[in-house]
């Protein structure tokens, strides 16, 4: 499966709730679907979103937080997942989309492999730390059971999506930082 066909496969589920993705390929598919005030793209801040996300959890848990990441990204802050779990918001679904490379920081000599390419384990590493609920999907639609699933449990997920390593032409929104960060922050304070 591609990222961008999981993102159109659950982007209805993305509507109503608050949406934090990692930097590149995984921002720039959501919005080329269709933006939304609820979606963060986080932009010079790689490893970051899961932080993001549990900050925005923990201060809203009336609301369900969904972050999209990539592999590059959780490998960088490992220690993320160690957090996530410390806390463990149950308001809170990690979308891990695992394309085994850092496609977009990718040279013109190929992909760039992540650990996950020779044997890492991202559900199993998430489990490990104590994430509660783990799962590592391959097809759409056990991505969207698993994704409807965990929004039902009421319980802190990690989902890792295995996913081929295509991208979009340009791994960048056209939504300005700023503009994206005082529209998502008025949408925050609104709901």
């Amino acid at each position: 499966m591609t990222r961008l066909d999981a993102l159109t496969a659950i982007y209805s589920r993305l509507e109503p709730r608050v949406v934090v993705t990692n930097m590149g390929a995984v921002a720039a598919e959501l919005q080329s679907i269709g933006h939304r005030p609820n979606f963060f793209y986080l932009q010079h801040a790689m490893g970051l979103a899961s932080s993001i996300g549990l900050g925005i959890a923990l201060s809203k848990p009336d609301r369900h937080v969904i972050v999209l990441d990539g592999d590059g990204s959780v490998l960088m802050n490992l220690g993320g997942l160690t957090t996530l779990a410390r806390y463990r918001p149950r308001n809170l679904t990690h979308v891990v989309f695992d394309n085994e490379s850092l496609l977009s920081v990718s040279t013109a000599r190929g992909d760039f492999p992540t650990a996950t390419s020779t044997g890492s384990d991202l559900a199993r590493i998430a489990a490990a730390a104590g994430v509660p609920r783990t799962i590592t999907v391959s097809a759409i639609d056990a991505l969207v059971q698993a994704l409807d699933e965990a929004i039902a449990a009421g319980d802190l997920a990690t989902i890792v999506a295995k996913v081929e390593a295509v991208g979009p032409p340009a791994y960048v929104t056209d939504l300005s930082l700023l503009e994206n960060r005082f529209q998502f922050q008025r949408y925050l304070r609104s709901s």
